[in-house]
């Protein structure tokens, strides 16, 4: 039978730590080579979103909205990523109770969601690269 314990939570830096101990130097997508794509990141707010949007129509919907919806749109931070060959990604945190919403925390949650969609992204143009490769010989 095998053992259901599940597994620490594992972060970019120590799973790097671990891959570095055990001597895997074969190519491999790394957290620096998530970072080195980023050409520019912005940060807003689901309202400031919304305000956005009315001052570009030349309507207001926003105080109807937070009305209708209390400080929700406040709590929900959105991070973009421009990367270095102009693709961009996204990322999202959302505060479910107003009293624990800090800014400063919305915005690393929401960049390192955003950064998490990057791995696929790498992990495919380098596995593209080793066939292309491959296929050269």
């Amino acid at each position: 039978m095998h053992d259901t314990t599940s597994p620490r939570p594992v972060t970019d830096e120590t799973l790097e730590q671990e891959i570095q101990r055990k001597g895997l130097n074969a190519p491999r997508v790394k957290p620096e080579d998530l970072e080195n794509e980023v050409k520019s990141e912005h940060y807003f707010t689901a309202a400031q979103g919304v305000i956005g949007e009315a001052t570009e129509n030349g309507d207001n919907p926003f105080w109807k909205e937070q009305a209708a919806y209390g400080q929700s749109l406040l709590l929900l931070t959105f991070c973009v990523l421009t990367l270095r060959n102009g693709f961009m990604v996204t990322g999202e945190s959302a505060c479910a109770s107003p009293e624990n919403f800090d800014a400063e925390v919305g915005r690393k949650a929401a960049r390192a969601n955003a950064i998490n969609k990057l791995w696929p992204l790498l992990g495919f143009r380098l596995k593209d690269k080793l066939y292309e490769d491959d296929i050269a010989f």
